[in-house]
C-alpha cells in the first residue's frame, strides 16, 4: 500500500478531495495530514474524515529535524503539498527526492513565486486580462513553483470574469485533476 502524506496551510479542500479520493484504494491511502496552522480547518476535515492531522511550528519545520523525522518514521511514497504556504526546506527535500509534489493555481511558470498564492494568483490574472489560466501540477525544489511541471490543466477567463470566477475555475480543475495525477505518480 502506497502511503501518502499532505501538507495543508487552510481550508483544506484539496487534502479532503484526496482523502476521499484514496479512500476505498487498494493501492495508495493518505495516511497523515500536516499543517503549519494549528487553526486550519484542513485540521477539522481531517478529524471528520479519520485521518491523522498534526500542526507545527517554523522551528520544528525548518530549524529542526522534528517535522523530518515525523515524515521519516510515516515512511510517505510521496508528499503532496495542497496549499501548503511555507517553503520547503532543503534538508527535507533532500531525504524525499523526487517524492514532494505542489499544485498551483495558474499556468506556471506565469504567476509563480514568493506572495503569488491563492486570490493572489487570480487577481493578478484578472488584472493583466489573461485569456486563459489553468492549474500546474509540478515537482518541489527549494524555490517557490519552479519545480519540474508534471502537469497542467487550462481554463478560459471571460473578460466579465472576476477573481471569485476564476477562483471557482480553478477549483473545479483542481478537483478534477489533482487525485488523478497522484495516483498516476504513484502508479
Amino acid at each position: 500500500m502506497k502511503r501518502i502524506v499532505i501538507f495543508a496551510s487552510g481550508s483544506g479542500s484539496n487534502a479532503e478531495n484526496l482523502i476521499k479520493f484514496f479512500h476505498n484504494s487498494d493501492n495508495a491511502s493518505v495516511i497523515q495530514v500536516l499543517t503549519n496552522n494549528p487553526h486550519a480547518k484542513v485540521l477539522e476535515r481531517c478529524k471528520k474524515l479519520k485521518v491523522s492531522g498534526l500542526s507545527f511550528n517554523r522551528i520544528a519545520f525548518s530549524k529542526s529535524e522534528d517535522v523530518l523525522n515525523i515524515l521519516k518514521a510515516s515512511q510517505p511514497d510521496l508528499i503532496v503539498l495542497a496549499g501548503f504556504l511555507w517553503k520547503f526546506p532543503e534538508f527535507i527535500l533532500k531525504e524525499f527526492e523526487n517524492k514532494v509534489i505542489n499544485i498551483h493555481p495558474a499556468l506556471l511558470p506565469k504567476y509563480g513565486g514568493k506572495g503569488m498564492y491563492g486570490q493572489f494568483v487570480h487577481e493578478a490574472v484578472v488584472a493583466n486580462k489573461e485569456t486563459e489560466t489553468g492549474i500546474t501540477i509540478h515537482y518541489v525544489n527549494e524555490n517557490y513553483d519552479e519545480g519540474a511541471i508534471i502537469f497542467q490543466a487550462k481554463c478560459e477567463v471571460e473578460p466579465s470574469d472576476s477573481a471569485e470566477d476564476v477562483a471557482k475555475k480553478i477549483h473545479k480543475l483542481e478537483m478534477e485533476h489533482f487525485p488523478k495525477m497522484v495516483q498516476q505518480l504513484l502508479n
